[in-house]
Parts: structure tokens; C-alpha cells; sequence
């Protein structure tokens, strides 16, 4: 697992990104930034179908792994495929966690706890703004 801040955003894509994202999503996938529980547009979402990154719209959750982990964001026990997501480790804020970014892009999309269900026993535990969800 990678360490420390490994973002590879380019400075030219920072700024594509800052004038066609909301303030909020902005932060959140090239700031590492979090949304607060319970007010993101899928945290309670039952709606069938892919959630896709939102910077590059590769798929990263298929909506039958997601579940209710009480935690107030999208939670998901493991994503579409092993090279979806990459896991870094994050010091910041006086812990250590794992967080999560895009496999493709590398925008921040939340942080995975070891806390989830079978048959993986991992929590994703993923900001609504740092997804799209494609209905099926």
C-alpha cells in the first residue's frame, strides 16, 4: 500500500477540474476532503446500478455490494474489481487509516475500515459527491 500523499492529479487537470466541479466535490476528490455524515445524495440510496468516479467515470461500485453500515456515507463491502480503487495509507488528523482513491485517476473517494460484512469483511466507506450513480 502505497504512503503519504501519492495524488497524481496534474496541476492542468486541478484546474479543468476547479471550473467544472461544485466547490464541495472539488475538495473532496482533489483535496481529500469529506462530506459530513448523512447528507450526501447516496448515502441511504436503494437505487440498482453502477457508481461510476465522477472525474473519469470509470466504474467503482456495483450498487449490489453496497449495504447500510449506520455510518452516514455510501458503504460498499468491496469494489468492481481488484484494480478499481487504490488503497493509501493516511497519517493525517492525528490517525492512521486507509484511504481510498480511483485506480484510474486517482481522485479521493473515502477511506476503507476493516469493520464490514462477510464475504470480504471491509467497509468502503465512500463520499456521494466523489461518485455517479448509473441506474440500471
Amino acid at each position: 500500500m502505497p504512503s503519504g500523499n501519492t495524488h497524481k492529479i496534474s496541476e492542468e487537470d486541478r484546474n479543468r477540474l476547479r471550473a467544472e466541479l461544485d466547490p464541495e466535490t472539488y475538495h473532496i476528490v482533489c483535496e481529500a476532503g469529506t462530506e459530513r455524515a448523512f447528507s450526501g445524495k447516496y448515502w441511504d440510496c436503494k437505487v440498482p446500478g453502477m457508481y461510476l468516479c465522477v472525474v473519469c467515470r470509470e466504474p467503482l461500485f456495483d450498487s449490489e455490494t453496497k449495504y447500510d453500515s449506520g455510518s452516514g456515507w455510501p458503504s460498499y463491502y468491496q469494489p468492481v474489481a481488484d484494480d478499481a480503487v487504490i488503497e493509501v495509507k493516511d497519517t493525517s488528523h492525528g490517525m492512521v487509516r486507509t484511504e481510498v482513491v480511483c485506480g484510474n485517476c486517482d481522485a479521493h473517494l473515502g477511506h476503507v475500515f476493516e469493520d464490514g460484512p462477510p464475504p470480504t469483511g471491509l467497509r468502503y466507506c465512500i463520499n456521494s459527491a466523489s461518485v455517479d450513480l448509473l441506474e440500471r
